[in-house]
């Protein structure tokens, strides 16, 4: 069987590998653009991140609380949640009218934190499932429609934590 480097006049010697590219000394790794220089692939410039915002997990929890507040969630709760478990610091919960309102409120949620410099580990769920799940790390919030609030019952699930907070 002839091989593809023979047949195109290669020599390949059959007591050593054959070079890769990248073992190659020859090979030169791409030069990183400088500051502010332009993009070589045409694309606008990327804008600066800011920078992540450290907020405790109680002042974290009382932002996700006033941004549900502004999205007209009801029946907003906060739950803190220190000492019986690992998951979390702190549950708000609240409740959508709709799957717009979910939608609405679980993004103005992402959206407003995200000025601040803080982003979501996680986001499950949609609003056609009638539960959302944001999952900050120290927080989460979980945004319900009324009928799966009932029925998952997180208030109760987690009755031994204190309720820092409701908002009716």
């Amino acid at each position: 069987m002839t091989s593809i480097a023979t047949r195109r006049g290669g020599r390949i010697d059959d007591d050593r590998p054959n070079p890769r590219p990248e073992d190659s000394p020859n090979v030169t790794e791409p030069v990183p653009a400088a500051v502010g220089a332009p993009r070589r692939d045409g694309l606008p410039k990327r804008k600066s991140r800011a920078p992540a915002r450290e907020l405790s997990p109680l002042a974290l929890a009382r932002a996700v609380v006033e941004l549900a507040e502004d999205k007209k969630a009801a029946d907003i709760v906060l739950l803190d949640l220190t000492g019986l478990t690992t998951l979390a610091d702190h549950f708000v919960i609240c409740s959508g009218g709709s799957e717009r309102q979910l939608a609405a409120i679980a993004d103005g949620i992402v959206e407003g934190l995200r000025t601040q410099g803080v982003r979501p580990i996680g986001r499950e769920g949609a609003p056609a499932s009638h539960w959302v799940l944001i999952d900050f790390g120290s927080v989460i919030a979980h945004v319900f429609t009324p009928p799966e609030r009932d029925f998952y019952q997180l208030e109760r699930h987690w009755g031994e934590a204190k309720t820092i907070l409701r908002v009716q």
